[in-house]
């Protein structure tokens, strides 16, 4: 009888514990409504966090503008969000300095989306993770990888930094705060069956995916081959419509050459003009701009329509994207 009951009890931790871990890796879905006419506006900025320097005041003083024509629902940022080496710790002044202090427009009071660049791993990265930082500013939401969920879009942001081998076989003299990821390999094959698994169950209307790493750029830091040989495959599979990325400080559209996807950087929210460019020629460039500046998305059932602004506030590039509406006979 004692041993049927140890027998039971150890079967319930078991089960217990492989639900525990099961939930624990799932994506954090956060909930997000749609205007009254259906639709939602964004604003996306990467490489921003430089305590006004490098124009990035000047950048928010656009996106200002931009947001409230746009009456934009929140702002996404891809990341590399405190330089040179992200926060030293969720009472770090930087993050005031650099964040709220910079990003007063009215229309900017709005839900930030944020991942991790390899700039803010150099620092205390689960500093920028902390709910202490949502206290001192609550528009700030800063995650590993998560969801953000409408019945309009998903938009799957995916911790890119870790796929990046060099940052950890040749760190050079930049030390990464790898706490909260343990080893590499475990990490990324537990993060790839979960995005994949999330973006084939999703039923929305458009699908996004942010990271902080370009899969294609003609920028300084080029293709992430990583990124080309683990991701790529995942997203082309699932009909992503969009990969939003910064690490490369510009603005950039490619066309993915096997699938619809398109490729958009916008990592150019303070410093800029690397003047550095990779294949130029490739035929699926469609726009590329060595300064700053940042992105707007506006989508409906039907349509998509992005924008580039520069630091001045003009638009350098549109891309329009449309789905046709299915009818029940």
């Amino acid at each position: 009888m004692a041993d049927n009951t140890m027998s039971f009890l150890f079967t319930i931790i078991i089960s217990f514990g492989f639900c525990v871990l099961y939930a624990s890796a799932e994506l954090q879905r956060f909930a997000l409504s749609s205007k009254h006419d259906g639709s939602l506006s964004f604003l996306v900025l990467g490489d921003w966090g430089r305590r006004g320097a490098y124009n990035q005041s000047q950048v928010a003083f656009q996106m200002g503008k931009v947001g409230e024509k746009l009456d934009i629902d929140f702002v996404v940022s891809t990341g590399d969000n405190f330089y040179d080496n992200g926060l030293t710790s969720d009472h770090d002044n930087a993050f005031e300095e650099s964040f709220t202090k910079i990003y007063t427009a009215k229309s900017l009071q709005k839900q930030w989306y944020s991942v991790l660049g390899n700039h803010d791993y150099r620092g205390d990265a689960e500093a920028q993770l902390s709910p202490v930082l949502r206290e001192i500013d609550s528009r700030w939401l800063c995650l590993r990888s998560f969801i953000v969920d409408s019945e309009l879009v998903e938009i799957f942001f995916v911790d890119t930094t870790p796929f990046v081998h060099d940052y950890f076989i040749q760190p050079q003299e930049h030390k990464y705060d790898w706490r909260g990821i343990g080893s590499q390999k475990p990490y990324i094959t537990n993060l790839l069956k979960d995005v994949e698994l999330a973006l084939r169950e999703s039923t929305a209307r458009w699908k996004i995916v942010v990271g902080h790493h370009a899969i294609r750029s003609v920028g300084h830091h080029g293709d992430t081959q990583e990124l080309i040989n683990q991701l790529l495959p995942i997203l082309q599979a699932n009909n992503i419509d969009f990969y939003m990325n910064g690490h490369d400080h510009c603005l950039e559209h490619i066309s993915d050459t096997e699938s619809p996807i398109q490729f958009l950087t916008s990592g150019a929210g303070s410093k800029a003009w690397r003047g550095d460019t990779k294949q130029m020629n490739r035929r699926d460039l469609n726009f590329f701009y060595d300064g700053q500046g940042f992105m707007s998305v506006k989508l409906t059932q039907t349509d998509a329509s992005i924008e580039f602004y520069d630091v001045f506030g003009n638009v350098l590039h549109r891309l329009t994207s449309s789905k046709q509406l299915h009818s029940s006979m």
